[in-house]
């Protein structure tokens, strides 16, 4: 299916680089090629090339982009949405140290400190909304173990469930 191709549509990268296709991709990453379709259809991932045939394929960039992808979903417990905020802001984060390197002045580099500093700051406020769930979760959970205790205890139970 494609492994091993090169394509050129919108590839990143100076030099031509092994593209895979996307069955080695979604086997690769745990996932369904359904769902690579679906994240290219909402504007999360869009591959580096395709095949003559338009078969897509995937750089090694697209494979970590959808790593992180996975990651916000499944460790951070994002939804679509605020995926797309964070992986948007990590772009421009990544653009402005790409400008960076290139020289720039002094009032420039104070502009783009500013707006690093905004975005890393929503970044963190997305972070903090997330553990305060989180938080929430975990404090129903410890006040059920010392329910549990409670009743054990009046049971006569010697092992108690553990509290945290």
């Amino acid at each position: 299916m494609g492994s091993g191709m090169s394509g050129n549509a919108g590839s990143s990268g100076g030099a031509a680089s092994t593209l895979l296709g996307i069955g080695d991709v979604a086997r690769r990453a745990g996932v369904t090629t359904r769902t690579l379709r679906y994240y290219q259809e909402v504007g999360l991932l869009q591959p580096s090339g395709a095949t003559k045939r338009g078969n897509r394929l995937y750089s090694e960039h697209d494979i970590d982009r959808l790593r992180r992808i996975l990651e916000l979903r499944d460790v951070m417990g994002f939804d679509l949405e605020r995926i797309r905020l964070f992986l948007e802001a990590e772009d421009r984060l990544d653009q402005l140290r790409a400008e960076a390197q290139r020289g720039i002045s002094t009032a420039r580099r104070r502009e783009m400190v500013r707006e690093a500093t905004e975005l890393n700051s929503r970044m963190q406020d997305e972070v903090n909304q997330r553990l305060g769930m989180l938080q929430g979760v975990l404090a129903e959970l410890k006040a059920s173990a010392r329910r549990y205790a409670d009743v054990a205890a009046e049971l006569g139970m010697e092992a108690e469930p553990r509290v945290r």
